[in-house]
């Protein structure tokens, strides 16, 4: 696993990213979560996602694998875990099975990002 998150960190690190279009892919978000303070859906808010502690969002029932993990959404961890939400987090409620195109994730991880300021 940890070659394996070295080489996701190398492979977001390297890329070029743009927020403006990460907004457009968060499209595939907006089913179950929001980017509001407190609102949880049928997925925790994403307020201020990256540098949480994953597990953490008030009210929200996370899945045992969630709250057991000791992840912090950093971007390089997002970018890792969008790819293949269960592969990276067997266990987990959150039923979408990953964004494949590395451009496309990683614009995703820099728009949440930049929400998160």
């Amino acid at each position: 696993a940890d070659a394996a998150a070295a080489t996701a960190t190398m492979e977001y690190a390297a890329m070029t990213t743009d927020a403006a279009a990460g907004e457009k892919v968060f499209a595939l978000c907006r089913s179950c979560h929001v980017l509001e303070d407190g609102v949880n859906r049928v997925g925790p808010s994403l307020y201020k996602v990256v540098g949480r502690k994953s597990g953490s969002v008030a009210g929200f029932s996370y899945s045992d694998a969630n709250k057991a993990s000791g992840v912090t959404w950093t971007t390089d961890v997002l970018f890792k875990y969008l790819e293949d939400p269960k592969a990276f987090m067997p266990g987990t409620k959150m039923a979408f099975p990953g964004i494949k195109n590395a451009q496309d994730r990683a614009n995703l991880v820099a728009y949440l990002d930049s929400q998160s300021k």
